[in-house]
Formats: C-alpha cells, sequence, structure tokens
C-alpha cells in the first residue's frame, strides 16, 4: 500500500477507535441506543450530503438505489444497532476490539465469491496473528456471564455485517464515488431508523457532555470517517481496507483505559501487538524489514520491419 493509504488508515482507525468510547459516553448518560444511532446518521449525512453535492457524486448513483439500500441496512443501519445495544453489555475497549473480526469474515466469505480478496501465503498468515491476537483479547476482556456474551455476540455480528457490506459494495458499485456511496447510505439509514426514533427519544436533555458526544460520533466517527473508508475500498480494495479493524482497536483501547478508566492487562497489551503485527501482513504481504515489490511492465517487443531486412554480405 501507498504511504497516503497508510496514513488515510491510520486516520480512519483513530475516528473509528474514539467512537466506541463516545458510544458510551452516551449510553452512560441514559440515551437509548437507537437514538444514539440516529443522531450519528443523521451528523453523518450532514456531513456528508454537501460534499456529494458539490461534487457531484449522486448523480452516477442512478439506477443503483437498490444496491446503497442493500449497503445501507448491512453495513450501516444493522452494524451500528448491534455495536450500540452491545455495548450496554460491555466495555467500549472490547467492543472495538471485537470489530476487528471483520477483515477475518471478509477472507472467510472472499473464499467463495472473490477470489482476488483471498488471503495467500504471507498476507494469509498475518490473518492467522490478527486472530490469534483477537481471541487473546476476546478471552481476557469477557467476563464470560450470559449478558456480556449477548454483548460480543451482537458485536461480532456487526463485523459480519462490515464485511459483507465491503464486498458487495466492490461488486456492485465498482466506480461510483466513494463520497455519494457514503452520503446515501447515510441518507437511506436516516429513513430506515426514522420511524422508530419517536420511541427511542430521551426524557430530558442529554448532558454537555453526552452531546458533545454525539456531535464527535456523528461527524467524526461517521461522516468523516465513512468517507475515508470508502475511498480506501476505491483505491486498495474491500480486503486491505477491512485491515483497519485490527488497527482501531489499539486506539479504542487507548481512549477507554486513559479516558474512561477500563482496566488493561498484560494480555490485552501482547493481544494488541499481535493484531497490528497481523495488520501489516495481511495489508503489505511482506514483513517489515522485505522491500516492496513494484511490479514493473513488461517491455514493448520491437516493430516488425515492413520490408525484409538485408543483412550484409
Amino acid at each position: 500500500m501507498t504511504r497516503r493509504a497508510w496514513l488515510l488508515m491510520v486516520l480512519l482507525a483513530a475516528l473509528w477507535g474514539a467512537s466506541y468510547m463516545f458510544i458510551k459516553v452516551g449510553l452512560d448518560d441514559g440515551l437509548d441506543p437507537v437514538f444514539v444511532v440516529f443522531s450519528r446518521i443523521v451528523l453523518g449525512a450532514l456531513v456528508l450530503v454537501p460534499i456529494a453535492l458539490r461534487a457531484g457524486a449522486f448523480a452516477p448513483l442512478r439506477g443503483r438505489w437498490g444496491a446503497i439500500a442493500v449497503i445501507a441496512v448491512v453495513q450501516v443501519v444493522v452494524p451500528f444497532l448491534l455495536i450500540t445495544f452491545g455495548q450496554e453489555r460491555i466495555a467500549s475497549s472490547l467492543a472495538g476490539i471485537l470489530v476487528s473480526a471483520a477483515p477475518i469474515f471478509t477472507a472467510l466469505i472472499a473464499i467463495r465469491v472473490d477470489q482476488e480478496e483471498r488471503a495467500r501465503g504471507i498476507a494469509g498468515a498475518g490473518i492467522v496473528v490478527g486472530i490469534v491476537g483477537v481471541v487473546l483479547l476476546f478471552g481476557v476482556d469477557l467476563s464470560g456471564d450470559a449478558s456480556a456474551l449477548a454483548g460480543g455476540l451482537m458485536v461480532l455480528l456487526a463485523a459480519l455485517g462490515y464485511a459483507v457490506g465491503v464486498l458487495y459494495l466492490k461488486h456492485r458499485l465498482s466506480g461510483v464515488p466513494p463520497v455519494g456511496i457514503a452520503a446515501a447510505t447515510m441518507v437511506l439509514g436516516t429513513l430506515v431508523l426514522l420511524p422508530a426514533v419517536p420511541f427511542a427519544l430521551p426524557d430530558a436533555a442529554p448532558s454537555l457532555e453526552a452531546t458533545g458526544s454525539l456531535l464527535a460520533l456523528g461527524a467524526g466517527g461517521t461522516g468523516i470517517a465513512f468517507l475515508i473508508f470508502y475511498t480506501l475500498i476505491a483505491a486498495i480494495g474491500p480486503g486491505r481496507a477491512s485491515i483497519v479493524a485490527y488497527i482501531a482497536p489499539g486506539f479504542a483501547v487507548g481512549y477507554g483505559v486513559a479516558l474512561l478508566g477500563e482496566p488493561l492487562t498484560a494480555g490485552g497489551v501482547l493481544g494488541l501487538g499481535l493484531i497490528l503485527g497481523g495488520s501489516w501482513l495481511a495489508a503489505e504481504g511482506r514483513l517489515p524489514w522485505q522491500p516492496r515489490v513494484v511490479p514493473v511492465a513488461p517491455l514493448e517487443p520491437p516493430p516488425v520491419p515492413s520490408e525484409p531486412v538485408r543483412l550484409p554480405a
């Protein structure tokens, strides 16, 4: 991957890693999960729609609104709801960790539907290393009671939705401007959730802390983050773009420990190291000390002369 792609991936990981913290703050303030999700989608739409309109990115979506609706449900509405309801039962850092299963699901689904996205060789080893890190963190942070297990399962299902979404996006919406897809999915997601909002409105005005968290969650962790995510999918493919789910847990755990007082164990540190190492191997397909192989265009054959060449006697 290029340096620009890595920078965008790190920025996206930082934004998405913070999302779990912002969700937790809103839930701790007593906000309903549906209200939290609706707020972040509306705010994301307010960020993305003007950008898409200015870029003329909605025009290429003509005739593709059915596919956009699928993406809105599979990759926005359902995963957001699952993650938010799951975080009522588990810590924000654990939620960020479990979402890192998205590249694993992507690789598994790609075996049947997309041979180009299959992880091979050392890239496949990177997926395995990342799985080991996820398992370590899962064992350290999940308490094992029924409520926590249910919350963990919800977040894992959200990761599956992300994996399905990126592969569907590649096959059905290839060549469409990323900002148009991101803005359209937020608009349709808002419409999908709108009927449930009256039943999820808070009884009192949210606190300033919760309000600020919702603004950051919607504008940064949803609007700007999804724009970056779809840009990465278009630039490097869904498999490598999903590797951001391996990096985001580091930020999620850091935010949770530093700002929410969540615990961090030695096993957690080791698990994060394995996840970061796995993300490198899976994305780059090489060890850090090995040079990047740049494909060279084949040489064109010499032109065939129009007249026979006479050799000197």
